[in-house]
């Protein structure tokens, strides 16, 4: 059996959690709210973000070293994702949980 380090089990956790706010807004808010919230482009990064982060939590949880490559691609959509839903406004919870998992991501992909 594999070893998931406090750092790994910290970004699985970080990884879920933004998966399940990034759906969760997106499916509630974004869709009730309309406007700027359902532009394509910004609805599409949010489900691009929710699945990469669901796909790098799975991959750490396997516990194969391909999830460096999905972690660092992770980072990288949460990170767009964070900034375009601070561009939209009111999606703060959505924000936080793209920067906490980008940020951990960045580690495990080093």
């Amino acid at each position: 059996m594999h070893e998931i380090n406090p750092a790994m089990q910290e970004c699985i956790d970080n990884c879920l959690r933004c998966y399940s706010v990034c759906l969760r807004t997106a499916m509630s808010h974004c869709l009730e709210a309309g406007g700027k919230h359902t532009e394509p482009a910004h609805f599409r990064l949010m489900m691009a973000c929710a699945e990469i982060c669901r796909t790098s939590a799975h991959f750490m949880l396997i516990g194969t070293d391909h999830h460096k490559h999905t972690c660092r691609e992770c980072a990288e959509i949460c990170t767009e994702c964070a900034a375009d839903c601070e561009r939209v406004g009111n999606m703060q919870e959505c924000v936080d949980a793209c920067r906490s998992c980008a940020e951990s991501c960045r580690e495990m992909a080093a």
